[in-house]
């Protein structure tokens, strides 16, 4: 970075420093306040005040079980949720310069998926392992058969390196997605089949504020690493061999943002299951308000994928009158149309 570029980062830095806070603030108060039963916002900062700073308001108990025990910690887990995977979105987007990218091109969710059917199923670990667990371990295995079997195609830099890591993430999407179908078509029943179905379209009705503790690490693991490695991102938007010639360590970078990708979106997926469309849509859609820089883009693509993740939980749980929607049918019923008019809307643009 140099001199010049330092007082804009500290700026840009200072600049989200108090759009974020406040913007953030907001989305949790409205995901905590709405629901079956509307809750006014100001029962809800009672609630807050109560839990956070012991205030001693008199709120109902009903009320304070659902937005702390119930709705909040949920949307946390939401926001955690939507900025990692929107991040993640981002770097591989970068990376690979592939406009279809995002966290499950790698098999993460596949093999998310298979590890969490082992431990249910197959009661892998005796009990001693949880579901959470064992999704987090498929998806590092998933990852590293990406890794073994793209290293095997002969890897390589550029292009041919993006297409080699596009063409195993599909190979090992494919694998482990077959793997899970055999694994409950072989051994669960009936009743294990529709829990696990309904985990892997994305679930987040049992997320509580222990689970908080796996999702909110994760999430700012992932912005700090992006916005420590900004200059390399922007580099390799115009190719790896223009991130060499800046100075950058092409294979090396690679296999570390990839790597920090890979084991977000793994933290991700163990805690709510598979939620697609978020890597893809969010980034695309920031770089249409904020441009393609990096420094912007980082933290824009975060706080648009934890706010967005939060409006889509709540409408998973009004959507139906007293049924709870799997939260990837909402970003997929969204996303899908979003993301056909950016392609629409980049190709009539001149």
């Amino acid at each position: 970075m140099t001199a010049i570029d330092r007082p804009l980062a500290r700026r840009s830095l200072w600049h989200w420093g108090l759009v974020v806070p406040p913007v953030l603030l907001a989305a949790l108060l409205f995901g905590a306040a709405l629901g079956e039963t509307s809750i006014p916002p100001g029962v809800v900062l009672k609630v807050l005040a109560n839990k956070l700073f012991d205030a001693g308001y008199p709120v109902d108990k009903i009320d304070e079980g659902i937005i702390w025990n119930y709705r909040m910690s949920r949307a946390v887990v939401a926001a955690c949720c939507g900025a990692g995977l929107a991040l993640s979105g981002v770097i591989l987007q970068a990376l690979l310069r592939n406009a279809l990218a995002d966290p499950y091109l790698l098999g993460i969710s596949a093999g998310a998926s298979t590890g969490a059917v082992a431990v249910t199923v197959l009661g892998l670990g005796g009990g001693l392992i949880s579901l959470s667990a064992g999704a987090f371990m498929g998806s590092l295995l998933a990852f590293a058969f990406v890794a073994l079997l793209a290293h095997a195609a002969g890897g390589g830099v550029g292009l041919r390196a993006a297409g080699v890591i596009v063409l195993a993430g599909i190979a090992g999407s494919q694998m482990f997605n077959a793997l899970t179908a055999f694994l409950i078509t072989k051994s669960a029943n009936a009743e294990q089949a529709r829990a696990i179905m309904f985990w892997l379209l994305g679930n987040m009705s049992g997320v509580r504020w222990p689970d908080v503790a796996s999702a909110l690490p994760a999430a700012m693991f992932g912005i700090v690493a992006c916005l420590w490695n900004t200059r390399a991102l922007d580099a390799f938007t115009f190719g790896a061999d223009s991130a060499a010639s800046l100075g950058i360590a092409v294979k090396r970078v690679q296999l570390t943002l990839i790597g920090i990708a890979a084991l977000v979106t793994a933290a991700m997926v163990s805690v709510v299951g598979a939620i697609g469309f978020v890597g893809l849509v969010i980034p695309h859609a920031m770089r249409f308000v904020v441009g393609h820089r990096h420094g912007r883009l980082v933290p824009a693509s975060a706080l648009a994928g934890a706010v967005f993740l939060i409006f889509a939980d709540v409408i998973s749980r009004m959507i139906i009158p007293g049924q709870v929607l799997p939260i990837g049918v909402v970003t997929a019923l969204v996303g899908a149309p979003v993301f056909a008019l950016i392609l629409i809307g980049g190709r009539t643009s001149p």
